[in-house]
């Protein structure tokens, strides 16, 4: 995702008080230029970085002062030579005119501050982060399951939107259905959406659209939820040879490089695949914290053989 000087300052004005000095004419430059890393998104003054939003802080006007007019003047004909998306000028200070002076003739953004510099590049760095994160879209159903983010896949027809419906139903909640929007918002991070259009519907079978928020009140949806788990539905016939019953070792799915736990759930007749869920989030949960029921299980067959060779 491109973002420009000019959207992420109306993204920010009101949060970090913004006030456009000079450069308008520059608003179009790109804010993340062949990065996606915050950290080389946006920090301190600091040449190294030529493609980076530097922030003017009290640090920065100390040391300008400090080295003389002459080679302060040259620090900005380096400066805006560089030609960096912006420049951000934080606690409340005023640039040096020469400063001004050169960016108005490169038409070079100058945004002020009043905030501290530490706190602006903190979350103009936040804010970067998310707007180009790496993002797709899935089909399935994300649910907030006792506080983690689910999400059950499957083919067309397997029951996912009424699975989906009897979870909310034992007080979950909906996030998104049919589509879902991820985005990787930190290194271990997936966080996944509801496109506006979806927001608060769930399409079963035979019933149409539903509006859950309105059937089953402000608690049955989220915004948003991390992926924690994945949740794939199969259909289960007596020739599916492919089916493990015991599966001995953890299964993943990969998502925008991210391995997510995933578990499989043969879909037959008279089988409660709720309660399923529950159990399988539950499972995750363990295994989170350091609990491998399958491993102990191997290793007590193990003991068990070794005592009786």
């Amino acid at each position: 995702m491109s973002v420009t000087v000019r959207t992420l300052f109306e993204q920010n004005r009101e949060q970090l008080q913004l006030v456009w000095l000079t450069g308008e004419a520059g608003g179009d430059r790109d804010a993340a230029p062949g990065s996606t890393e915050p950290a080389d998104l946006v920090g301190y003054l600091n040449l190294i970085h030529p493609n980076r939003i530097h922030v003017y802080g009290h640090a920065e006007l100390a040391y300008t002062t400090r080295i003389g007019p002459l080679r302060c003047d040259a620090l900005n004909a380096d400066l805006v030579a560089c030609h960096p998306p912006a420049i951000m000028v934080a606690d409340g200070l005023s640039p040096p005119a020469n400063l001004l002076e050169r960016a108005t003739a490169d038409d070079l953004p100058i945004l002020a501050s009043p905030l501290p510099a530490a706190r602006v590049i903190e979350s103009l760095r936040w804010y970067l982060m998310k707007a180009v994160a790496p993002t797709c879209s899935m089909h399935g159903v994300m649910m907030d399951v006792l506080g983690m983010g689910v999400l059950i896949s499957g083919e067309s027809g397997m029951g996912k939107s009424e699975l989906a419906l009897e979870l909310i139903s034992r007080g979950h909640g909906l996030v998104a259905d049919d589509v879902v929007e991820f985005a990787r918002i930190a290194p271990h991070t997936i966080e996944g959406r509801c496109p506006p259009l979806l927001r608060d519907l769930l399409e079963v079978r035979g019933l149409g659209l539903l509006d859950i928020r309105t059937i089953f009140g402000e608690t049955s949806v989220r915004r948003k939820m991390t992926l924690k788990l994945i949740v794939h539905l199969i259909r289960r016939t007596a020739s599916d040879d492919g089916y493990q019953r015991l599966p001995l070792e953890a299964l993943t799915e990969d998502v925008l490089g991210l391995a997510i736990p995933k578990v499989v759930i043969p879909v037959e007749a008279g089988r409660n695949l709720a309660v399923l869920t529950e159990a399988a989030v539950r499972s995750t949960v363990l295994q989170l914290r350091g609990f491998d029921t399958t491993g102990d299980f191997l290793a007590r067959q193990r003991q068990l053989i070794d005592s009786q060779a």
